[in-house]
């Protein structure tokens, strides 16, 4: 007699056949994943030294730009010192300037039929002075009289204050002395009178 097989049975053999356990694709997705992020030593190690190159390089840019900074600092305060040593002499050497300006105004004023001997020792006074003064300034010494200007205590010292109707208040009315600089830093201040309000 023939025997006929159940198919319901023939499905619950083959169920019962396959593995207990298949791999969801989401965790080999993840598998694959860590394999590509996990590193070997060698790759580490390479990763490593990219990373201290690059902090090296960073402090030698550093470094290298602290040194420029020195480098110039110390440029500028030789050159001053280069420039300013004489500062000194040059200020004993602007009196010697003021001198030849105060012995032209002890003279007595040109004119007419004046002995000649005035005549020519303002003229030999006048032209010392020219040259003088031409020398200092090729050497960087300059004198700006300060009359008329507004009165600047970085520039000038007032030696007195007198009411003037033709000057406004603070204004320079008259210098005694011209203000003295070297390469533009003050040498010497003018000795001026300013002007004030009338009482």
């Amino acid at each position: 007699m023939t025997q006929h097989t159940d198919p319901t049975q023939v499905e619950t053999q083959a169920a019962t056949a396959a593995p207990d356990h298949v791999t969801p694709p989401q965790d080999a997705a993840e598998a694959g994943a860590e394999q590509a992020t996990a590193q070997s030593p060698a790759e580490q190690r390479i990763a490593e030294l990219e990373q201290e190159a690059a902090e090296l390089k960073e402090k030698w840019l550093r470094s290298e730009a602290e040194n420029q900074n020195l480098r110039a600092r110390a440029k500028r305060e030789v050159d001053d010192a280069r420039q300013y040593a004489v500062q000194k002499f040059a200020r004993d050497v602007v009196e010697a300037a003021e001198n030849l300006r105060r012995a032209l105004t002890s003279l007595p004023a040109p004119q007419e039929g004046e002995d000649t001997v005035i005549t020519k020792m303002r003229e030999g006074i006048e032209s010392t002075e020219r040259s003088f003064v031409s020398i200092l300034e090729r050497h960087g010494i300059k004198c700006d009289d300060p009359s008329g200007k507004v009165f600047d205590a970085n520039l000038h010292q007032a030696m007195a204050e007198q009411p003037s109707a033709e000057h406004a208040p603070g204004t320079v009315m008259q210098a005694w002395t011209p203000t003295w600089t070297l390469h533009g830093r003050l040498l010497k201040p003018a000795m001026v009178v300013v002007a004030k309000a009338g009482e």
